[in-house]
């Protein structure tokens, strides 16, 4: 289980990661702020966390990481269209969290092919499993 700081790092990254065109759509915002619920982290530290972002905590899980890389490439669809600009970061993103090089490209090509391009949580962890062994 990840610690306080670890889920309040988490919340930040999405809350920069959501922010990538420089502003927070309200579709985004409530995404988000499910999140910050499935993390138990208040409304009030949520609201906090727009204006104040942490320090970036690395997760030492790998389940862990490959979950958070989900919550981002979900916050990536909830909105629109994605980007050439937030598909870089997203892959970025990956990269910096340790995951695979491989693994990500796999999840951004074959995201396509799915309905609203939600990858489900078994086929993702399937697609990390086999670049993790």
């Amino acid at each position: 289980m990840i610690n306080r700081a670890e889920k309040l790092s988490l919340l930040s990254e999405m809350i920069a990661f959501a922010r990538i065109d420089n502003s927070l759509k309200e579709i985004e915002y409530n995404f988000l702020l499910g999140v910050a619920k499935q993390l138990e982290i208040t409304r009030e530290d949520f609201e906090y966390l727009l204006d104040n972002p942490v320090t970036h905590v690395h997760l030492k899980s790998h389940s862990e990481r490959i979950v958070q890389f989900h919550r981002l490439v979900l916050l990536m669809n909830v909105s629109s269209e994605m980007t050439v600009r937030e598909l870089v970061k997203l892959h970025n993103f990956g990269l910096r969290m340790g995951l695979s090089h491989e693994s990500i490209n796999r999840v951004l090509e074959l995201m396509e092919s799915f309905p609203n391009k939600i990858i489900p949580p078994d086929f993702l962890i399937d697609i990390f499993k086999v670049q993790y062994n």
